[in-house]
């Protein structure tokens, strides 16, 4: 297998006890083994940090640490990328889950295209790891113009570049940090690409901002306005544009046959959903 370089995975965490184990394995049975998996625990009150740690004497490539005070998904997020040493950053929360091929084909996708920005497909998921029949679209190619009409990318499918010498963090909020951080890589690196595959699994939960199409319009304002600063009339209508495509244009309701939960090899690896 082609060794790409190192890549540092970025893991927030939470109180994700009932899930982090599979997380993990899931990239523990990852075909492209050159990584380094950067847990970042946000003072979680459950058994999530000790399963963690486990993890960690298992195996060296799993580095976890606890942040000095609970300080919410962004600063957590941000305190793994600042220990990170890859040359590519990817990024999975500690409830959702990679598909074994992950991190190799989206590194072999990179390479063929000469490309420093990627993401995928991915599919819902309930909180028992059920398929709910949806898929994220994709769109081929992504410009910052683009970004601010609208996240495409799942943060769980993303891969980009990073400079060691210059990296790149998320805003200190409490939603949409992700978006925003993106919007900063994009500014960079000025075009990402979309491979229509489906690599991951998005786990919702109840309570979860997908659950609530509406809950991210005030941040969205505070994304595009105070931390990208443009107007206030600009920031409304990529708004309006965010709702238009979540609501009709993102998901592609899929057969069960097309499942990724479904397909032998892609699940059983790392148990029983």
């Amino acid at each position: 297998m082609k060794d790409y370089g190192l890549v540092s995975i970025i893991m927030p965490n939470y109180n994700c006890a009932k899930y982090i184990a599979q997380t993990i394995e899931s990239v523990l049975v990852q075909t492209y083994s050159h990584w380094e998996l950067l847990i970042q625990d946000d003072c979680s009150t459950d058994d999530s940090l000790k399963i963690a740690l486990e993890y960690a004497v298992r195996d060296a490539r799993i580095k976890v640490q606890v942040n000095e005070k609970n300080a919410g998904a962004a600063i957590t997020r941000n305190n793994a990328i600042r220990r990170s040493q890859g040359v590519f950053l990817a990024f999975l929360d500690s409830d959702d889950l990679w598909l074994p091929e992950k991190l190799e084909r989206q590194l072999t996708f990179m390479a063929m295209n000469h490309c420093y920005f990627s993401f995928s497909r991915y599919e819902h998921i309930d909180e028992n790891g059920n398929s709910l029949g949806l898929q994220a679209k994709v769109i081929k190619h992504l410009s910052y113009r683009k970004m601010m009409m609208h996240c495409w990318p799942g943060c769980l499918t993303v891969m980009y570049k990073q400079d060691l010498s210059h990296k790149i963090y998320a805003q200190d909020i409490k939603k949409n940090n992700d978006h925003a951080l993106f919007l900063q890589v994009l500014r960079h690196y000025k075009v990402g690409m979309g491979m229509n595959e489906c690599l991951a699994l998005y786990r919702v939960r109840k309570g979860s901002i997908s659950r609530n199409k509406f809950a991210v319009i005030k941040p969205y304002i505070v994304v595009m306005h105070k931390f990208e600063g443009h107007n206030l009339f600009i920031a409304y209508m990529c708004m309006l544009t965010h709702v238009f495509i979540k609501i009709f244009c993102k998901y592609q309701k899929i057969r069960p046959e097309r499942s990724c939960v479904m397909k032998p090899g892609n699940m059983h690896a790392y148990g029983k959903l």
